[in-house]
């Protein structure tokens, strides 16, 4: 994240990169900070969104790296392929917004006529060019690669694809007010995108639903289609995945699975973070910690405020 990226041959200290995503780092090196930066969030809002799951996504930190868990198409690696494929063009198209590339600027104004009380204006988030390099370089190490089998490519890409429609489907008005004292009597709109986290919480509830699919020759090509012949079709909104995942009890190098033991857990919760679910039924201990805290804050006239430091004690909750 350091690198100037102003020399071509800084490419070389990318690791994993494909002929074809080394050659377009070449060719666009102003845009690899942005890249670089949803690699970054992609690890952040992951491991942030799964905070209260048995998996925690505590493997993408491996990346470029994945073990097993993220190799062999299972849901977890639907969801991380969406949401790196979504960090990138999320990336790059506010990016353009924000004046650091020079082949970009602002999104195009929207076609649809504005409301009586607003009018386009401000400076919307470039989508369409963030798809455009967003999708060339999280999608040709699928297209190029020998690594792999068809099946799990076709299950690569199409989750690449939820991952984009996702952050497509989420562009949005958003407007700003102006007039004698915020009075907003007139009102510039523009349409952005939300913060990744987000684009993240819509792909978790894909991964909740996401559609066991087998690879086979349907017509004159292959198709990803329902492993369980009741289920319906997918649709371009579904995540897919081809193996089950392991239930991430107990640690399995082999399946990708660090296991539960001391992980924290909340007592009082009955979903994926109570200590029943998350501890597998093998019981938690219990561990008193003190933690420090602003408190007792008052403000003062003007503008500051002051506040004490009190010291309580938690009780914290960990798996056997």
């Amino acid at each position: 994240s350091g690198v100037a990226w102003n020399e071509s041959h800084h490419c070389r200290l990318l690791a994993g990169l494909v002929p074809d995503q080394f050659q377009m780092c070449r060719r666009n090196l102003e845009v690899m900070h942005s890249i670089v930066r949803a690699a970054q969030q992609t690890k952040s809002v992951c491991q942030k969104t799964f905070a209260d799951m048995r998996w925690n996504c505590s493997s993408v930190q491996r990346a470029p790296s994945f073990g097993p868990d993220l190799l062999k198409g299972t849901r977890e690696s639907a969801f991380v392929y969406a949401l790196a494929a979504a960090a990138v063009t999320h990336s790059i198209a506010q990016a353009c917004t924000s004046g650091e590339l020079p082949l970009c600027s602002c999104g195009s104004v929207p076609s649809e006529v504005p409301g009586p009380d607003f009018r386009w204006g401000g400076c919307g988030d470039n989508l369409r060019y963030g798809l455009q390099l967003g999708a060339a370089f999280a999608d040709s190490p699928l297209k190029s690669s020998k690594l792999g089998t068809q099946a799990l490519k076709a299950m690569n890409l199409h989750n690449n694809a939820v991952g984009r429609q996702v952050l497509s489907d989420s562009l949005d008005t958003k407007c700003k007010c102006h007039g004698v004292s915020g009075s907003c009597s007139v009102k510039t709109c523009w349409k952005g995108l939300p913060n990744l986290g987000e684009i993240a919480s819509d792909l978790k509830s894909k991964y909740l639903a996401a559609i066991k699919v087998t690879h086979r020759l349907i017509g004159p090509r292959k198709q990803l289609i329902p492993k369980e012949m009741d289920v319906r079709p997918v649709k371009e909104t579904d995540l897919v995945y081809l193996i089950n995942s392991p239930d991430y009890c107990t640690p399995n190098l082999h399946l990708g699975s660090l296991g539960t033991q001391d992980r924290q857990c909340n007592k009082t919760s009955v979903g994926s973070d109570g200590c029943d679910l998350m501890c597998c039924g093998r019981g938690y201990n219990a561990y008193t910690e003190e933690v420090v805290e602003r408190c007792h804050c008052k403000y003062h006239w003007c503008c500051y405020v002051v506040c004490k430091k009190c010291r309580r004690k938690v009780e914290r909750y960990v798996c056997k």
